[in-house]
């Protein structure tokens, strides 16, 4: 029996700039997604997973025509269409999936599924990591339905330990950049998912096309500069221009955040991710009150450097650089003060960055 790996992800920086062609910058976390492998006697794939109960058989033959049923096994039946698409044929096995990483939390666990399925489903056929990542992004746009850019995927399978990615969207390569001694990365979950965020992350994705329309000859809000929307504000309906407002200002946050992270400066590294988390808020409107007041809270207490909702928004997690002596009580006070708030215990989660997809045995 075979067994693949794939992480999460949390970004530290860079949110709804993706699909932009801007600027991420993620670390893979050690919470994932394993899938064990064994052959079928039958010509089917196997389904089966410790997160929710039952299990279900496809064809294979039937999988390239299949719709999407709704489920979980979206994600796999994806990944497998678009493996049959690159002319690789399905074999009969079984998968069994079981996840660390936490559903609806903005962690990237849909990415975790079809990165590792991915590598369960080629089992032995190699792709190279690039090609793997956008097979994962096709069958998450194409069948899954979701318009997302490729920051989750590639963060799955090009993750390093002790560093995070800067991930430039539009070539798709990266470099490496190590995170400073004297802070943890912390993500804490508000345990709630609002139901709008699918349909949410499509209107953003919808509105920052209809900024861009205002800037003929320009490729993606990446290429618009402050002065560009500025001079062209009065012409771009209001939400749309704060959408894009937030993209541009969003881009050069990244890039400060890389430059202060050169240096060693923790406190311009957390300055920046509040600014990103303000943005989030009022510009692009993707936060939400529990979101809101886990970032608020956090501020206050010692030893906070930044902290900032991450992932797609309207629930999920927050992400805060913390001095590693004052970790504890980040931990208790922000965990106390949720729970009288919202009567619902947050987990929390101490992060290090890990490395990316793998066969582990």
């Amino acid at each position: 029996m075979r067994r693949y790996h794939a992480p999460g992800r949390v970004n530290l920086i860079g949110e709804h700039t993706d699909y932009n062609a801007g600027f991420v910058m993620p670390i893979a976390i050690a919470m994932g997604c394993d899938i064990r492998v064994s052959p079928s006697t039958r010509s089917v794939l196997h389904l089966t997973s410790a997160q929710f109960p039952g299990e279900m058989t496809f064809p294979l033959d039937v999988i390239p025509t299949m719709r999407r049923t709704g489920a979980w096994v979206d994600y796999i039946l994806g990944v497998a269409r678009e493996i049959h698409a690159l002319g690789i044929e399905l074999k009969p096995m079984k998968l069994h999936v079981d996840a660390s990483v936490p559903t609806g939390s903005g962690l990237s666990s849909s990415a975790a599924l079809e990165v590792s399925s991915a590598l369960a489903l080629l089992d032995g056929h190699e792709l190279p990591k690039l090609e793997l990542a956008r097979l994962c992004q096709r069958a998450e746009r194409n069948f899954v339905g979701m318009p997302c850019g490729i920051m989750d995927q590639y963060a799955s399978v090009h993750g390093e330990e002790h560093k995070a990615i800067l991930l430039d969207c539009r070539s798709i390569t990266h470099q490496l950049v190590p995170i400073p001694d004297g802070a943890e990365i912390i993500v804490a979950n508000t345990m709630v998912k609002h139901e709008l965020g699918s349909s949410a992350y499509r209107q953003r994705v919808q509105e920052c096309h209809e900024a861009l329309s205002h800037f003929p000859g320009k490729e993606a809000l990446r290429d618009v500069t402050l002065g560009d929307l500025e001079r062209t504000a009065s012409q771009i309906p209001e939400i749309p221009l704060a959408r894009a407002r937030h993209v541009i200002l969003e881009d050069l946050r990244v890039q400060n955040f890389l430059e202060a992270a050169g240096r060693g400066d923790l406190h311009q590294m957390g300055k920046l991710m509040v600014e990103s988390h303000r943005s989030l808020q009022h510009d692009y409107e993707v936060s939400c009150e529990e979101l809101d007041f886990m970032v608020d809270t956090a501020l206050t207490l010692d030893g906070v450097y930044g902290s900032r909702m991450t992932g797609g928004g309207f629930g999920g997690c927050t992400v805060s650089l913390v001095a590693p002596e004052a970790v504890e009580r980040f931990e208790h006070g922000l965990s106390a003060r949720y729970h009288d708030r919202y009567n619902l215990a947050p987990a929390i989660y101490r992060c290090t960055p890990s490395a990316g997809a793998r066969r582990v045995a």
